[in-house]
């Protein structure tokens, strides 16, 4: 008979989930807001669509920070445990801007029916940094998680 930890078990699994709810929305929004740089087309389609996928990555987050309590519960705070734990610190930092600066900023727009034009180069710089410091943090995370199962 299998004996299951379940500790480990809800750890690996919410860990997981949360990679594939957070990366996955981060990816959406991520081209969306590509796309939307050059188009008015796709700026309105990225303000519209930030307004599901903020939600489904600040669950993300939360899914991997939970995930990774459990998982890591008995390892030491050392090494991947710990360079995991300083990604989410980042994510969630970013995440505030993201959510708390840039978002408002995108609903305000649309209420004034701005919605099409494209965002001032200011704006697109400072999303794109918010952007890119997401996807090195997701898929860094990802990939320094798949290192540890592998190395273990």
């Amino acid at each position: 008979m299998l004996s299951i930890n379940w500790f480990d078990f809800v750890g690996l699994f919410l860990f997981i989930a949360g990679f594939i709810i957070g990366l996955g929305a981060v990816t959406v929004i991520d081209i969306h807001g590509f796309l939307g740089r050059k188009s008015a087309y796709w700026t309105e389609a990225t303000t519209r669509t930030h307004k599901v996928t903020k939600p489904m990555i600040w669950v993300g987050i939360l899914f991997a920070i939970i995930g990774g309590l459990l998982l890591y519960r008995d390892t030491p705070f050392i090494g991947v445990p710990l360079i995991h734990v300083c990604i989410a610190l980042v994510l969630v930092i970013n995440g505030y801007f993201l959510s708390f600066k840039v978002s408002p900023f995108l609903l305000e727009r649309e209420r004034a029916g701005k919605q099409q034009e494209l965002l001032p180069q200011s704006w697109q710089q400072k999303i794109m940094v918010g952007l890119i410091v997401s996807d090195i943090g997701w898929w860094g995370g990802l990939a320094l998680f798949v290192y540890y199962l592998i190395s273990r």
